[in-house]
């Protein structure tokens, strides 16, 4: 079997980390891929081809980014870490199709998408269309949501997170997991495939165990952008306190939200039983299309204010 990456392995990566006067930074947390087969089974998950503009966060060394590279047609890869860019330029350096812009990956814009795909790709909505990355594990839950909101041509995001994130991206009704922010990815993203790494898989093993998840863009559903938008609220207000009712976490969520929102909360029982939904009901209990119409009629609620 071909090698997938020549960075991982202990060795290497100690070996390039030596050359730079580098070492790993626990407060960005550093843990590097130092198996191969990892590094091939997330190409192959994510069916990464010469077609595809890829967004990468977080390449550190790049172990990932530059078995990426000859399958990609360009890779954007977004590092915060300012000691990187240096060895990034000497692994990377084999490649005309590699963009590496230093910043934290919350900030990334669309100015940064144009300067590495082009105005037109990107205005388009060709560019990026898949985000592959092994994710620092702090960010990584937020960074998925947003980038599926923010980023329309993202079609599909194939990244390395903890376990127990994978598990909530891809929870089902009335589990555990399950909570608003299983909701609102699941509005935009389905799971369609999902495979464990061990922490001595890394430099150095984190404390965790890790998932690689693939998540794909829905079309299913047929929801607009403001669909989600309302469906998202109704979410963050079911779990605004996950062990009261739905009626009792709506009230806490609304009453908070200034007169507006004290006026919505006024009419929870008759916004409830527009819906059919039970007040006596938890918010891990309701359906995406429950969420989607409670979203629709608290919708409604807030132009009539």
């Amino acid at each position: 079997m071909a090698i997938a990456s020549h960075l991982a392995s202990v060795g290497a990566t100690r070996d390039v980390l030596s050359r730079h006067g580098l070492a790993t930074k626990h407060s960005l947390g550093q843990n590097f891929l130092v198996n191969d087969a990892v590094i091939a089974n997330i190409c192959k998950l994510s069916e990464v081809c010469e077609e595809d503009n890829v967004l990468e966060v977080g390449p550190g060394i790049g172990t990932l980014t530059v078995a990426l590279l000859p399958r990609a047609k360009h890779v954007l890869s977004i590092e915060r870490d300012p000691d990187l860019p240096a060895v990034l330029d000497e692994t990377c350096d084999d490649f005309d199709n590699f963009t590496l812009i230093g910043k934290d990956a919350l900030r990334l814009n669309d100015d940064d998408l144009i300067a590495a795909f082009g105005k037109q790709a990107v205005e388009a909505g060709e560019a990026p269309n898949k985000f592959i990355s092994n994710l620092p594990y702090a960010v990584a839950a937020t960074l998925v949501l947003d980038y599926f909101q923010r980023i329309p041509s993202l079609q599909s995001a194939t990244v390395m997170v903890q376990s127990e994130v994978a598990d909530r991206m891809q929870a089902v009704v009335g589990t555990k997991d399950y909570a608003a922010y299983s909701v609102k990815l699941q509005l935009i993203a389905k799971a369609t495939g999902r495979f464990q790494v061990s922490p001595g898989n890394f430099f150095p093993p984190p404390r965790v165990t890790s998932s690689v998840i693939r998540l794909d863009r829905r079309s299913d559903l047929g929801l607009s952008a403001e669909e989600i938008a309302n469906a998202s609220m109704a979410a963050d207000a079911a779990f605004f306190t996950r062990r009261k009712t739905i009626s009792n976490s709506m009230k806490g969520y609304f009453s908070s939200r200034g007169e507006q929102g004290k006026a919505i909360a006024a009419k929870l029982p008759e916004i409830l039983a527009e819906v059919g939904i039970d007040a006596k009901r938890r918010g891990e209990t309701l359906e995406l299309s429950e969420f989607v119409e409670l979203g629709r009629v608290l919708a409604k609620a807030k132009a009539e204010e």
